[in-house]
């Protein structure tokens, strides 16, 4: 008899169980994926269920990159602690109330991240929220983000034009100017590419006419040969156009005196400074024509300084040879010639007859690099001992420049031995 009545109270325990059990299902049931709040476990003595709750959702931060909307939010749990396991994302048109459109995309159903980026949202302004998901079970839905609104602006700028010198040399290489005109307002990413280093990139904005210059750009690192400029635009809406190129051709060697010769002219005698004899001094590289002779302008024909006492060549006393012209500003520089062909007076080379053989000759020969004076008739006694070879000495003028612009080496240069 004591059995049975242990056994029905036993029996009775286990009813109870079992219909605080069945009441938690159907609570859950009832309530659906809506409830905030789930039945995590039964109490072992029956008594009743334990209940957990999900928080409210944090509320996300936005930005915008053209039309795609990334959204951040921190991480939520239950009110016991328990992680969640993702989050719904939604927009409204309103700061409050409105129509719920869930995210699409990367937000769209359920997010198990922190972050999520929207793509080609809708032009409009946009208010983000965030709901904790916890399985079947969703928590209450956080306040909304501040205002979002995408830039509907898609057309990329056009490409910048870009303004850059023809060529750069030694003497401004290390401070190139370059500008151009771009979109209004945009962002000019400028890339300088040449061989002999990598490539060099600034970054600046136009001014509101679309103006922009570069800060001045130093280029020593780059080798002697083609640079390249190439310059893209960024408008407000994160739109890149397309590149804008130049070029630049950089000579930053400078030319140098190779050879200084006396030679004797086909008539004369040698070692005797005469009428026809010539100084030829040749260069490593093409010069300028017009800093040589002012009214030479062709860099690439043969120029030529000749006529009825038009080019004077004189020898001091002390043996140094220079030359002038009546014809335009003349650059040329002085040659020891390393012999005593003058006397204690001065010679003079000029010339006034109509003769070709009788005037002073001063030519450029871009060709072959080579500056030429022929002497003309005489006035004054020279030495008239035959003479030696001995090396000359050239100094160039400073105002002699190569075609890029580079001033000819300076100082004094002595070559193989020689005699008129």
């Amino acid at each position: 008899m004591n059995r049975h009545r242990r056994s029905g109270r036993v029996s009775m325990g286990g009813w109870n169980r079992l219909l605080v059990v069945a009441l938690g299902i159907l609570l859950v049931s009832w309530s659906g994926p809506a409830a905030s709040a789930f039945w995590s476990s039964v109490s072992s003595n029956g008594a009743a269920a334990k209940s957990d709750a999900l928080a409210q959702g944090s509320k996300p931060s936005t930005s915008v990159t053209g039309t795609n909307v990334s959204v951040t939010w921190a991480a939520s749990t239950t009110a016991a602690g328990r992680s969640v396991t993702g989050y719904s994302i939604a927009r409204y048109g309103a700061a409050s109330g409105g129509t719920r459109v869930p995210a699409t995309g990367a937000c769209a159903g359920t997010v198990t991240s922190l972050a999520c980026v929207e793509a080609n949202v809708p032009a409009g302004t946009w208010y983000y929220t965030v709901t904790p998901m916890l399985a079947l079970w969703q928590g209450p839905e956080s306040a909304r983000s501040a205002g979002t609104t995408p830039v509907t602006d898609t057309t990329p700028p056009a490409a910048p034009k870009i303004t850059a010198p023809s060529a750069i040399n030694s003497l401004n290489d290390n401070g190139v100017q370059i500008s151009g005109t771009a979109e209004a307002n945009s962002s000019i990413t400028l890339t300088v590419s040449g061989s002999g280093s990598e490539p060099i990139t600034r970054t600046f904005t136009t001014n509101s006419a679309g103006s922009w210059t570069a800060p001045a750009l130093d280029l020593r690192q780059f080798a002697d040969g083609i640079i390249t400029y190439s310059a893209r635009a960024t408008d407000a809406a994160g739109n890149i156009s397309a590149p804008g190129t130049a070029s630049t051709t950089k000579d930053s060697t400078p030319p140098r005196v190779v050879n200084v010769q006396l030679f004797n002219g086909s008539s004369g005698v040698a070692g005797l400074i005469e009428k026809g004899d010539y100084v030829e001094i040749t260069f490593s590289k093409q010069l300028k024509a017009s800093t040589l002779c002012s009214t030479w302008t062709s860099n690439t024909a043969k120029q030529t300084l000749s006529g009825n006492g038009q080019v004077t060549a004189r020898v001091s006393p002390d043996d140094v040879l220079t030359v002038s012209t009546t014809a335009c500003t003349l650059q040329l520089g002085a040659v020891a010639l390393g012999k005593d062909y003058a006397t204690t007076a001065a010679l003079a080379f000029s010339g006034n007859g109509s003769g070709s053989g009788n005037v002073t000759v001063l030519s450029w020969d871009p060709a072959e690099l080579k500056l030429t004076l022929t002497l003309g008739a005489r006035s004054g006694t020279p030495n008239s001992v035959q003479l030696d070879p001995a090396a000359a000495t050239f100094v160039p003028a400073s105002g002699l420049t190569d075609v890029a612009g580079n001033p000819v080496e300076s100082g004094p240069a002595t070559w193989a031995a020689s005699s008129f």
